[in-house]
């Protein structure tokens, strides 16, 4: 009988997934439609690519840090002079996923549309319907246009690129799973694209899906990993950790968001519902364990309540500041918001050092970047309490910490409340202040092409020269 449901319940979804063929409509669509097409753009996290802090929804003109260059958003509100107005259903699908816009040209992979291949023919067309009819038209380009180095600034470069990496198949529902899988499996592999920032690359930046979910660096902060692992992921969370986490950005001793993760669940993730919170959340649980090394217990567990600020009292800060201890830095810094012995605030808002992922992971590179650059947040509630900048949880040091003070305060954090054996290096720190460590890949691009110029060259002079030995 369980059998029987489930091929039940996998013929009904397959129903739902695999939809019709496109066909371009011209009606203007009813209230409903457009905004189940809102709400699937905000599974989709449109909003956070396409628009810049204060500037008009989906007009397009932020940078996007690559390892190649800045990347900058188009407009896709439904101007017809500037944006997406004149794109058919069928060219908007194409863009959306697979890459390509209406004259043709490639877009770059870092519009995730090898994810938004997985999304169905209806729920594309849903979207079309919301970006047609229920977005207002920006009449304007962006100030900036991406402008890669060569050999990136020639588009036609991403075709090459889609051929060995780009998967067009729709998601198709599997029948001995349960539906609340297939939802979840659909939502994180399509319109949440959570491989994107959580599955490592290749020295081609594409995404290794032997490792999916496994962890990943995005350039200067580290999307962690969240498969089913007890150690490194999370597999000693439950599921309802993962939709309070998804929620509100906090999972009670385990968890808080900062950086890319934060802007994912401001503008797409806490707005989703709660059932389909859950099926992501039963679906990522479900992912194949992948596991680092280094990480010898759950991460979550790392370190405990500790104070060393009684033996800096009365001591005298030395005469050059970058030579203050860990202590001594703590407690200028940090003790206000996370107390002398690193428990946080009793409600969670303020989070504590100890039982926490940032210190308990083998990548510190998370514990730096939220030093230099703080932890923003959209809404502001918890920064208003703290008496923060508005917007702000954690205020940014990167103006008030030298790097060899963000060395020592890092090392210190570690030592008293995280995985002491990780620590934090004057280089890493050097390095992530200035954006990330450099990709070689515009070099080895360079350097394939000589190369294939090269043996081009060769074959060349081989078969003029057996066409004159045959002469």
């Amino acid at each position: 009988m369980m059998a029987t449901f489930k091929m039940a319940a996998g013929a009904a979804l397959l129903s739902l997934v695999a939809m019709p063929v496109l066909a371009a409509d011209t009606a203007v669509p009813d209230a409903a439609a457009i905004e189940r097409g809102r709400y699937l753009a905000t599974a989709g996290d449109c909003i956070a690519c396409h628009s810049v802090p204060g500037g008009k929804p989906m007009a397009g003109g932020l940078s996007l840090a690559t390892p190649l260059g800045a990347i900058v958003a188009t407009n896709i509100t439904p101007s017809k002079t500037h944006g997406i107005g004149n794109y058919t259903l069928a060219q908007f699908s194409s863009a959306v996923r697979h890459g390509v816009r209406a004259d043709g040209a490639n877009l770059y992979p870092a519009m995730p549309y090898t994810a938004y291949a997985k999304v169905s023919d209806a729920d594309t067309a849903a979207m079309y319907d919301y970006f047609m009819h229920g977005v207002a038209a920006v009449d304007a380009a962006p100030a900036k246009q991406t402008d890669l180095p060569f050999p990136f600034n020639i588009r036609l470069s991403m075709s090459g690129w889609n051929m060995l990496f780009l998967d067009k198949k729709p998601f198709v529902a599997d029948a001995s799973k349960s539906m609340e899988w297939n939802r979840g499996a659909y939502l994180a592999q399509g319109l949440a694209h959570c491989t994107t920032c959580h599955t490592p690359r290749n020295a081609l930046m594409a995404e290794q899906l032997s490792k999916e979910l496994g962890g990943a660096d995005l350039g200067t902060w580290y999307a962690p990993n969240i498969t089913s692992d007890v150690n490194s992921g999370v597999g000693a969370w439950s599921q309802q950790d993962l939709v309070d986490y998804m929620r509100t950005g906090r999972a009670a001793n385990k968890a808080q968001a900062a950086g890319p993760m934060a802007e994912a669940i401001d503008h797409s993730l806490k707005h989703l519902s709660d059932a389909d919170l859950n099926a992501i959340a039963h679906y990522v649980k479900s992912v194949p364990a992948v596991r680092d090394a280094a990480d010898t217990k759950p991460v979550t567990q790392w370190g405990q309540p500790g104070n060393e600020l009684g033996a800096i009292r009365g001591v005298p800060l030395p005469q050059n500041l970058n030579k203050m201890s860990g202590a001594q830095l703590y407690d200028a810094q940090c003790a206000s918001c996370h107390h002398a012995k690193g428990e946080g605030s009793v409600d969670g808002t303020l989070p504590s050092l100890f039982h926490n992922s940032v210190t308990g992971r083998s990548n510190s590179n998370n514990l730096v970047m939220a030093i230099l650059d703080g932890v923003e947040r959209q809404d502001g509630k918890a920064s208003h309490a703290a008496g923060h900048a508005a917007g702000y949880v954690m205020p940014a040091f990167r103006q008030t910490l030298s790097d060899e003070q963000i060395v020592t305060l890092g090392n210190y954090v570690q030592k008293m409340y995280g995985n002491p054996d990780v620590k934090v290096t004057a280089e890493q720190v050097t390095t992530l202040r200035n954006g990330g460590p450099a990709s070689n890949l515009i070099g080895l691009a360079r350097a394939g092409i000589i190369v294939g110029v090269l043996v081009l060259l060769a074959l060349l002079l081989w078969w003029r020269g057996r066409r004159r030995k045959a002469a």
